[in-house]
């Protein structure tokens, strides 16, 4: 039994052990009830969610306009396949692509579902729009990406874990530094290369921020070479960097956007692939396709989820509480933060010890002290609270920050 877990914890953790696959390392820790910026446990205990459902709950916790926008849809149709119409459907489209400006969105279901969507949309457009040679098509990838665990993600995934022993890889994709201009340029004379694949703000990698005027930069490129942008926004858009999109910040429009995560309100999986005529009509009737995706239940949650975004102000406090965040960070002036980065309420920081697990440990004390989020890379913990947080909770939430690595000094 683990040390300083209750026996009503530990049969949860149990039965997980014998019955579940071994693909996770969560923290020990129950959750039975969830509301705004807050998790209960079984216990009892609250915590403060840093997480926030790697940024799929970003407004908050069964957010009421969301949860009985669910109800009552899930109480009159909740799929009908693509076999049939729905009363639904045309109206997200509508809304949805007006939102972002697009002629067409293809729904799907999870975010890597619509990664690979967006892959097979920029090659269908290489071969029939740009005249690329059939199976020759490139798409370029940065290092350190994260866009999923499908064969094909993984076979451009630089991360070692993810790809062990999990081959023979899909074929067809180029690696480029991230946040390098100049690799990019040079990378995309090739006559081959169809798109550029890219995470605004790199969330997986430990919320690694570009250069300012990067995105910018780097989507001229691709427009001078004829090669689509193609943004994957699952984890930085919808208002989780201080801006709807992570793009925005640099007034890029992408070829193709992706969509996922808090596109439910933390809900159920629903993700969207949007971009203009010239590419999305490449694909006809029958060749490509979801069961769920589109369905009724996610339409209408999807809407609701997108409004409530705009109409209670969460881009705004995202931006205002994520630089006041920062700020309260760097003011620690901690000996063990090395680094503190981010935008909006999407932060990092970098651990600064010699022991590999201090990032492991600072995330323990933290659940102990009422706050949960989870390290990456060894050394980096994510800190990204639902968007309804807000200022006296950042400071309680700062405190518990400081008090946590103090504890371990």
């Amino acid at each position: 039994m683990l040390s300083g877990v209750s026996t009503k914890t530990q049969y949860y953790l149990e039965l997980e052990e014998q019955f579940g696959a071994h693909n996770y390392h969560p923290l020990p820790v129950v959750l039975t009830r969830g509301k705004g910026v807050h998790v209960w446990d079984v216990d009892g205990q609250r915590y403060f969610d840093f997480l926030s459902g790697y940024s799929a709950v970003n407004q908050g916790h069964c957010h009421p306009r969301i949860i009985e926008t669910f109800i009552e849809q899930a109480q009159k149709l909740t799929l009908t396949s693509r076999a049939f119409h729905n009363d639904t459907l045309g109206e997200y489209e509508e809304f949805v692509t007006k939102m972002f400006s697009y002629d067409k969105v293809l729904p799907m279901n999870t975010g890597v579902e619509a990664v690979e969507t967006a892959i097979k949309l920029a090659r269908r457009w290489g071969y029939e729009v740009k005249g690329v040679e059939k199976n020759k098509a490139k798409i370029l990838v940065c290092n350190e990406n994260f866009h999923g665990r499908t064969t094909t993600v993984i076979s451009f995934s630089t991360d070692a874990d993810s790809r062990r022993d999990f081959g023979p890889f899909t074929q067809g994709f180029e690696h480029i530094p991230y946040n390098d201009l100049a690799a990019l340029k040079a990378a995309v004379q090739d006559p081959n290369v169809v798109a550029f694949l890219v995470e605004p703000i790199q969330g997986e990698a430990g919320v690694i921020v570009p250069e300012e005027g990067y995105l910018a930069q780097a989507y001229s490129a691709c427009k001078e070479a004829n090669v689509l942008f193609v943004a994957d926004e699952i984890q930085s858009g919808l208002s989780r960097s201080g801006k709807m999109l992570a793009c925005d910040y640099e007034n890029v429009h992408p070829d193709i956007l992706i969509l996922g995560k808090a596109l439910s309100g933390g809900t159920m999986p629903v993700s969207a692939v949007l971009a203009n005529d010239e590419i999305m009509l490449t694909i006809k009737p029958g060749e490509h396709g979801s069961t769920y995706g589109g369905n009724p239940l996610a339409c209408k949650v999807a809407i609701t989820s997108l409004r409530v975004l705009e109409e209670e102000n969460m881009t705004e406090n995202s931006a205002i509480l994520g630089a006041y965040f920062r700020k309260e960070l760097l003011d620690l002036h901690h000996p063990l933060i090395k680094v503190v980065r981010g935008k909006g309420l999407f932060n990092a920081i970098v651990i600064d010890h010699p022991n590999k697990d201090m990032a492991w440990e600072v995330c323990m004390k933290m659940k102990d002290n009422g706050l949960i989020a989870k390290p990456t890379h060894h050394d980096r913990i994510r800190f990204a609270p639902p968007l309804v947080i807000t200022r006296d909770e950042v400071d309680e939430c700062v405190w518990i920050i400081r008090k946590s690595i103090d504890e371990l000094m």
